[in-house]
C-alpha cells in the first residue's frame, strides 16, 4: 500500500480530486487531499496573511500530524508551488513527486515571475490582496460537468500565494522519483515539459485533455500514478 498526498491548484480546493482519490483507494492506498488554507473547505479562513508558505506548511502539518512517509506526493497546477516547497523542506518523507499540469519552480521563483505577460493575474476590484479566479474557458475544459464544477467552486485567492517567492535549499535533489504530466488540449505549461523531457532525472507524459486532467481523464490518470509508486 503507497501514500498519495493530492494538493490541489489554485482558487478551488480538494473537490478537483472527487474523481481521481476513489481510484486510488479503491487500488488499496491512501489518499490525503489536503485542502489548503482560504480555499475551498477551508475558505473561512481566507486573510490577506495567507501566502505560499502557509499552504507548504498546510501540507507538512498534514505529514507531520499523521506520520506520513514514502509519499507520492502530486500537486496539480499552482500546486506544483506548494510541494517543491513541502519536498524541499521534508523530503525525507517523499518517494517520489508528481506535477500534474503544474509549475516548477527554481529558487527564488513565485508563480507571478513564471507567468507568461498574456496571462496576467486580475485583483478583486476594490480587494487588491485578492485574485480573481480565471474563467473555466481560460483552461480549455469542454465537458458540461467539468465547466459547472470550475465556475461553481472557484473562488478569490490570496495575491502573497502567487507573489511570494520560494526559497529552495536543494533538498528536491533527494527526492529519488520526479514525473511531470502535460495536458495537450490545449497545452498551457510546455516551458516546464519542453526543459524536464530530456532530464534523466525525470519522466515525462502527456495526456490530451484540458489542464484539469483529473477531472477529465482520470482512469489513464491513475495508471501513471500507480507507476509512480516506489
Amino acid at each position: 500500500m503507497a501514500t498519495f498526498v493530492l494538493v490541489h491548484g489554485g482558487w478551488a480546493g480538494s473537490v478537483v480530486w472527487r474523481l481521481l482519490a476513489p481510484r486510488l483507494r479503491k487500488a488499496r492506498h491512501e489518499v490525503y487531499a489536503p485542502a489548503l488554507t482560504g480555499i475551498g473547505a477551508r475558505e473561512h479562513l481566507l486573510s490577506r496573511e495567507i501566502d505560499l508558505d502557509t499552504h507548504i506548511q498546510d501540507v507538512i502539518g498534514v505529514i507531520d500530524d499523521a506520520d506520513l512517509s514514502d509519499i507520492v506526493l502530486v500537486g496539480h497546477s499552482y500546486g506544483g508551488m506548494v510541494i517543491s516547497g513541502v519536498a524541499d523542506r521534508v523530503p525525507e518523507e517523499v518517494a517520489s513527486l508528481v506535477y500534474l499540469d503544474a509549475f516548477v519552480p527554481e529558487n527564488g521563483q513565485s508563480l507571478f515571475s513564471l507567468l507568461p505577460p498574456e496571462r496576467p493575474l486580475t485583483t478583486v476590484p476594490g480587494v487588491d490582496w485578492l485574485v480573481a479566479p480565471r474563467t473555466s474557458a481560460s483552461f480549455g475544459p469542454k465537458r458540461p460537468e467539468v465547466i459547472a464544477l470550475w465556475e461553481g467552486k472557484s473562488a478569490p485567492q490570496p495575491l502573497a500565494t502567487f507573489t511570494q517567492p520560494l526559497q529552495l535549499t536543494g533538498g528536491i535533489g533527494r527526492v529519488k522519483q520526479k514525473k511531470y504530466i502535460l495536458a495537450t488540449d490545449p497545452a498551457r505549461l510546455t516551458q516546464f515539459y519542453d526543459k524536464l523531457k530530456n532530464d534523466p532525472g525525470w519522466t515525462v507524459h502527456t495526456l490530451p485533455c484540458s489542464h484539469f486532467i483529473q477531472l477529465e481523464m482520470p482512469h489513464e490518470l491513475t495508471a501513471i500514478l500507480l507507476n509512480a509508486i516506489p
